[in-house]
């Protein structure tokens, strides 16, 4: 522990250094902008059916063999759930994430149907930014056929909104500065893939004192009333300011460790080593 001991009283030593760094000379100037950008609202419930939508991925080796297992789910407020896929596989999966995306983009099409609005997990920008350029477009074409999808993240560290004040801290650390109620964030859009993947964001606050979350819209045309009106219908099925829908998806597509280990039991794999079967 000795080493860790004198990192930490350098840094309590340093705690004041270190804030001003983040606070630098541009802070009260950031701060005054963003204050500028908030739009308070306070929402109201509004009746609407709504489902989120994760994935999960996670692999384990032995004996340099490889076990993968990817799940995407879509589920109600109500625990109802909608789709449910999942692929686990030996040998090495090459992309995981991306077989774990495509399966989030198929769970998604399968529900636009089912309900009024569908809450993906993640962020737009991430689907988009994808080495593989179909996954891109596919849930472009999903998001338009209704208008009825968005994407939601519960943690951000986009640093766009202040960059030309020199924020140092993410767009999300100054908005949770300078207020803790409810509202949100006038619509930020990004052209950078092209003007067929327009983004337009927002961060928003639910209620008093809970955290901020993003929202990503895909194109351009989105309105301050479109996002109260999008904002009342999360209100309704929402727990600590985050919609329950996602944090249901969240907990019923992980795949942990432990249900890994278990899966390499349930195939017998750990016995069939040596045998040339599994090799073959």
């Amino acid at each position: 522990m000795g080493v860790l001991n004198t990192v930490y009283k350098d840094a309590i030593l340093n705690r004041d250094k270190m804030l001003s760094i983040l606070k630098g000379p541009k802070f009260e100037q950031i701060l005054q902008k963003a204050r500028e950008n908030w739009i308070e609202f306070t929402p109201t419930k509004k009746e609407v059916v709504t489902a989120g939508i994760d994935s999960s991925f996670n692999n384990t080796k032995f004996q340099g063999i490889e076990l993968w297992a990817t799940t995407a789910v879509s589920i109600k407020s109500d625990g109802g759930v909608l789709v449910d896929l999942h692929k686990s596989g030996l040998g090495s999966a090459d992309d995981i994430s991306s077989i774990a995306s495509k399966m989030e983009i198929e769970a998604c099409e399968k529900t636009i149907d089912q309900v009024d609005l569908v809450l993906m997990d993640g962020s737009l920008h991430s689907q988009l930014m994808t080495r593989q350029a179909n996954l891109g477009s596919s849930i472009v074409r999903i998001m338009k056929k209704k208008d009825n999808v968005i994407f939601i993240a519960k943690t951000s560290n986009t640093k766009k909104q202040f960059e030309n004040l020199g924020s140092l801290a993410g767009d999300i650390f100054y908005y949770n500065h300078v207020t803790n109620r409810p509202g949100f964030s006038k619509i930020f859009v990004e052209k950078k893939y092209g003007s067929d993947k327009i983004i337009s964001s927002t961060f928003v606050r639910l209620s008093d004192s809970t955290p901020i979350i993003k929202l990503e819209l895909l194109g351009e045309h989105h309105y301050e009333s479109e996002i109260k009106s999008i904002m009342n219908k999360l209100y309704k099925t929402s727990v600590g300011g985050y919609p329950y829908t996602l944090k249901l998806a969240h907990n019923n597509c992980k795949i942990s460790d432990k249900e890994l280990g278990k899966m390499v039991s349930l195939l017998g794999l750990s016995n069939e080593i040596g045998s040339r079967e599994v090799l073959g």
